[in-house]
This record gives structure tokens, sequence and C-alpha cells, in this order.
């Protein structure tokens, strides 16, 4: 079973040297946080940013949407009111119409 133990001491040795390694990541991570402080700041402006067009262009489609509203509205009421000029010629003839009636 000698063999046993040195298959261990190996899983060992690969450990120590994953955990080395997972340590120098750590540390490189730290250098560059330190190194891309900067450049992470300039990249949550840029995100700022980017968020900012964005929610400007919602607010543009929503008022250019409420304008449309509007414009519908609008129209809607010029409907209305051309159905009630229409609807006053139309009792306007009438009258006439029933005049002429009277008359005869």
């Amino acid at each position: 079973g000698g063999r046993g133990r040195e298959r261990e001491s190996g899983c060992e040795r690969e450990r120590d040297g994953a955990r080395e390694r997972e340590r120098e990541r750590e540390r490189e991570s730290e250098r560059e946080q330190e190194g891309g402080g900067e450049r992470a700041r300039e990249g949550e402006r840029e995100r700022e940013r980017v968020k900012a067009r964005e929610s400007e262009r919602a607010r543009e489609r929503e008022s250019e949407r409420e304008s449309e509203r509007a414009r519908e509205r609008e129209r809607e009421r010029a409907r209305e009111r051309e159905r009630a000029r229409e609807s006053e010629r139309e009792g306007a003839r009438e009258r006439e119409a029933a005049r002429e009636s009277e008359r005869e």
C-alpha cells in the first residue's frame, strides 16, 4: 500500500498548488482593482451615461405617445363638433321644411 500514500501526497501537492494559484489570482485582482479603480469608475460613469440616455429616450417616447393621445383626443373633439354642426344643419333643414309645410 505504499503507492496509496504517494498518490495522497501528490493530491496534497496539487491542492497546495491550487491554493497558491488562487492566492496569486487574488493578489492579481487586488492589483487590478488598485490600478483599475480608475477604469472601474470610468466604466461606472459610462453605465450611468448609458442609463441616462436610456431613460431620456424612454421619456421622449412617453411624451411622443402623450402628444399622440392628445392629437387623437383633438381629432375626436373635432369629429364631435362636426357631428354637432351636421345635426344643427339637419335640424335647420327640418325646421325650414316644417315652416315650408306650414306656409302651404
